[in-house]
């Protein structure tokens, strides 16, 4: 059989970030979702220490997709090789490295290398090289614009979880959040919802939400992703409302006694008032229609209130979610009896 030919490409651009911070953000694959634009979800499957294999969703277009990633990590190299094993081409993994290296005490050269085995067709190789390279140069930046803003970071990221106890079968809690479809005639703050689920447990939802402080609807778009057997659905929000850069979540529920204890962790990213409007980022374009400042989260009383508000409007409204999932649970039992 001859051997595959290799389509190899190199990336390499300079970063205003210490290398240590930039190879810690690639090494905590988990927080990427939150951190980065594709990724909506990572699960760490096994990890030694030094060897690490992943299973990575994220965003594609339209489309969400779901791989392996096998990676190995030399954090005083301060290099990352990876193995991506892609469901639609098997047999022809993509596999390279990030290398980081000092260049000063603020700043550091990341090259990233990727060998990849063309399309079988001729007709599709041109545009995959074309893809590639652009991929290449899209993962840099994306990753730049994060390490960048380290030294921020820690202002504008919230993680908070709010929990319940509620009566009733799992299964119907469970049931409850999991048919989005179904909220605009079950909770009062969501006025309508678009979902489609191209695979089994993949959800893409655009949800209008009413009852904001300043009277207006927002839609929000996200991926939600549906594990029923583990009764958990976690979430990613694609198109988010000012003051709000990134939001990721995840509803879990453990059986508790008589009932069922409701846990909805959630993790923001605000957007940085430092950071000057975007013309190619579409939550940019976005805010400059509806006239929200997506940059500044503290134009409205400073960053500390963005964050107080941004806990309370999110916490409020998972709380409800799940209270009238509890209701909606104990209702149906009774109907049964």
């Amino acid at each position: 059989m001859p051997s595959q030919r290799v389509r190899t490409s190199e990336h390499t651009a300079r970063i205003a970030a210490p290398a240590g911070v930039v190879y810690g953000l690639l090494a905590d694959a988990v927080r990427w979702p939150l951190l980065l634009p594709t990724p909506v979800h990572v699960e760490r499957i096994d990890f030694d220490g030094v060897r690490e294999r992943l299973r990575l969703w994220d965003v594609d277009g339209e489309r969400v997709r779901s791989f392996h990633l096998n990676r190995i990590l030399h954090p005083h190299a301060r290099t990352v090789a990876f193995e991506q094993e892609d469901t639609a081409r098997p047999g022809a993994p993509t596999t390279g490295t990030w290398t980081i290296e000092t260049d000063g005490d603020t700043h550091c050269r990341v090259t990233l290398r990727q060998d990849r085995t063309p399309e079988r067709l001729p007709a599709t190789t041109a545009r995959s090289h074309r893809e590639q390279d652009g991929e290449s140069a899209d993962r840099i930046a994306e990753l730049r614009a994060v390490a960048e803003r380290w030294e921020r970071l820690d202002q504008l990221l919230l993680s908070f979880e709010d929990s319940v106890h509620l009566q009733g079968p799992a299964e119907l809690v469970y049931d409850f959040l999991h048919r989005i479809q179904d909220w605009p005639e079950r909770l009062p703050h969501i006025d309508a919802v678009d979902v489609r689920e191209d695979a089994p447990g993949v959800q893409i939802a655009a949800v209008d939400t009413g009852a904001a402080p300043d009277g207006l609807t927002r839609t929000t778009r996200g991926v939600r992703l549906c594990f029923p057997a583990a009764a958990r659905i976690v979430f990613k929000e694609l198109l988010t409302p000012a003051p709000i850069a990134a939001h990721t979540g995840e509803w879990s529920l453990t059986p508790d006694g008589d009932g069922v204890r409701v846990v909805c962790a959630q993790q923001v990213l605000l957007h940085d008032p430092h950071t000057p409007h975007n013309p190619r980022d579409p939550q940019d374009r976005q805010g400059r229609q509806d006239g929200q400042d997506r940059r500044d989260p503290g134009a409205a009383g400073g960053l500390a209130e963005t964050r107080r508000r941004v806990r309370t409007r999110l916490g409020h409204a998972s709380t409800q979610t799940l209270h009238l999932a509890g209701w909606r649970a104990r209702t149906a039992v009774r109907r049964l009896r």
